[in-house]
């Protein structure tokens, strides 16, 4: 190895999980190991075919320059459409800003609010790279601990007591990745209430799995008009519209975030693609009550989040709760730590993981990266033989440990 230092903000970086459980699920699959991964969010599902042509097409007509900074005028007005046409909200394009994906847009907005010292409140169970986002920024996240029994959603209470004359934002997503739970109107209100007295907080409401839902409609935190000051929306096109690799995300904000937004964007990767673009631009047009292969999406997910659970409730050990959106479930497995199959102990949702991946050739993710090491994340967005068959490989797996 060369003399090279690393910068702190790069070694106190927790590598991605649900990336490296895909990572070493894909070097297994090049061995010819025959894995089934659940360790990925991603829709096993095509880009609709009119988003796949605009994109063709805008390599045809030569859009293939630089695009502005925050996103083409018009994807930029059909993102307000799409808001008002949803979800009920009033938004302009100069409201909006357009980026490589969520992740990117999330980031974006926390090195624009967040200094030193200040507080980024976190309910647990949360996406893996919220925490990582903020101490990227040099704040310093704080988390609410949830359980399994309160459907891992916070209360009113929880989140009066997490705020300090420290805390300068809140994010959570809902639906809710890793959990799969939903957020109703009346408890999005009741913390709406809690804000309304804490005027100095930011809230970031990240919504990408808006469109699958099984119990009930979207409810967004948009339409608690009087936080519109500072909320912001975070979606994008990857989960909803089965459209992860095209990369483009978004914010609908207060002017003074989408505009430092806008300069940090600028310097570092300037405008998006725009053959995605164009594609994206297309998908917002899709109405999700009228589109035939979002409807379709939905009850594939909807038909394999009923089997799948049916099968992992007759795994001993494991507990459950059925998911209200998103695809993915979350047992709690705490009561096989400590146990062992003569060779691997299980001291951890990790360990468990590994020892899934090792013995049962199934890749999923330890709970610990979303905040809650007693259970683990199994992706269901994929199809129904082979969650049937991963479900009968982690009953054979855990059967094993003593």
């Amino acid at each position: 190895m060369g003399n090279i230092i690393l910068s702190q903000r790069v070694n106190n970086m927790a590598e991605s999980a649900t990336l490296k459980m895909t990572q070493l699920s894909r070097e297994l699959k090049a061995q010819g190991i025959d894995v089934i991964s659940l360790s990925i969010g991603e829709p096993d599902f095509n880009t609709p075919v009119a988003a796949k042509q605009a994109g063709i097409d805008a390599i045809n007509n030569n859009d293939t320059h630089y695009p502005p900074v925050p996103g083409t005028p018009a994807l930029r007005k059909a993102i307000a459409e799409k808001l008002k046409r949803d979800n009920g909200l009033d938004y302009t394009d100069a409201d909006i800003i357009v980026s490589n994906g969520a992740k990117q847009a999330i980031t974006n907005v926390f090195m624009a609010i967040v200094d030193k010292g200040d507080e980024v409140i976190i309910p647990a169970p949360f996406w893996v790279s919220y925490p990582e986002m903020v101490k990227l920024a040099d704040g310093t996240p704080v988390f609410i601990n949830t359980t399994a029994e309160q459907n891992f959603k916070i209360t009113a209470e929880q989140l009066e007591a997490a705020i300090t004359p420290k805390t300068k934002a809140f994010i959570f997503s809902t639906p809710c990745n890793p959990s799969g739970s939903v957020y109703t109107k009346a408890e999005l209100a009741s913390l709406a209430e809690v804000f309304k007295r804490h005027p100095q907080v930011i809230i970031l409401s990240d919504e990408i799995y808006e469109f699958i839902q099984y119990e009930q409609k979207h409810e967004s935190m948009g339409q608690f008009t009087e936080l519109k000051d500072r909320l912001v929306i975070i979606n994008g096109v990857a989960k909803g519209y089965a459209m992860t690799g095209w990369r483009i995300g978004y914010i609908a904000a207060p002017k003074e975030i989408v505009s430092a937004c806008n300069k940090i964007q600028g310097q570092y990767t300037s405008g998006i693609c725009t053959i995605a673009q164009a594609a994206s631009l297309e998908a917002m047009k899709m109405s999700p009550e009228n589109s035939e292969e979002i409807q379709t999406m939905l009850k594939a997910f909807r038909n394999r989040r009923d089997m799948f659970f049916e099968l992992l409730s007759e795994i001993p050990g494991l507990k459950l709760s059925r998911p209200a959106g998103a695809f993915y479930m979350f047992p709690e497995i705490k009561s096989y730590f400590g146990k062992t199959d003569g060779e691997t102990t299980i001291n951890n949702s990790d360990d468990l993981c590994l020892y899934l991946l090792d013995k049962a050739h199934v890749a999923c993710v330890g709970g610990a990266a979303f905040g809650n090491d007693e259970c683990i994340r199994l992706s269901y967005a994929t199809s129904e033989d082979k969650l049937r068959e991963a479900a009968v490989r982690i009953k054979e797996a855990l059967s094993k440990l003593k």
